[in-house]
């Protein structure tokens, strides 16, 4: 069996989405490994633009299926705003052709606000950050304290893990 990795040797736009998407249509499977929806992938089929953030840009492809994988952040509101994009313009018929690991962080709101204080309080010496809380997030992450997608599905258990995180 073989594979193909697109990897990234720099910050910003490279075009690896556009590359995944030319390999896409013969692959089985798309994996998105890490990152968050800070990144942006713009693909133009027929001469119809599609954005996407947070879904692998295998999707627009029926036979390929694609994978969220635990390093991924996910802004779960900005995930939810893609599906529906996706589905509107006739992608993404088949729920089987998007897997999300149970694994991956959640970005909350409190990410975003800190994210955007931190940036702010560095007036001069900004880091350019995007502002949609994807470093916060992988903090908590490393603290182990960070919310999972499968924590969404248990609602005591996601009440509990909230309170904990915002104590710290």
């Amino acid at each position: 069996m073989s594979g193909i990795v697109v990897v990234g040797a720099q910050w910003g736009d490279e075009g690896k989405g556009k590359i995944v998407d030319v390999f896409a249509a013969k692959a089985d499977m798309v994996v998105r490994y890490q990152g968050g929806s800070n990144a942006g992938h713009t693909l133009v089929v027929k001469g119809e633009k599609t954005v996407l953030h947070l879904i692998p840009s295998g999707i627009l492809h029926a036979e390929t299926t694609c994978v969220i994988a635990p390093g991924v952040v996910i802004d779960v509101e900005g995930l939810c705003g893609e599906i529906q994009k996706l589905k509107g313009s006739g992608y993404l018929k088949n729920a089987k052709q998007l897997m999300i690991s149970d694994s991956c962080t959640i970005i909350l709101p409190y990410h975003k606000a800190l994210d955007a204080a931190r940036e702010s309080a560095l007036s001069d010496k900004k880091i350019g950050t995007t502002g949609k809380g994807i470093g916060p997030a992988y903090e908590d992450r490393a603290a182990r304290r960070a919310l999972v997608f499968a924590d969404l599905f248990d609602h005591e258990g996601l009440e509990k893990k909230i309170d904990l995180s915002l104590q710290e």
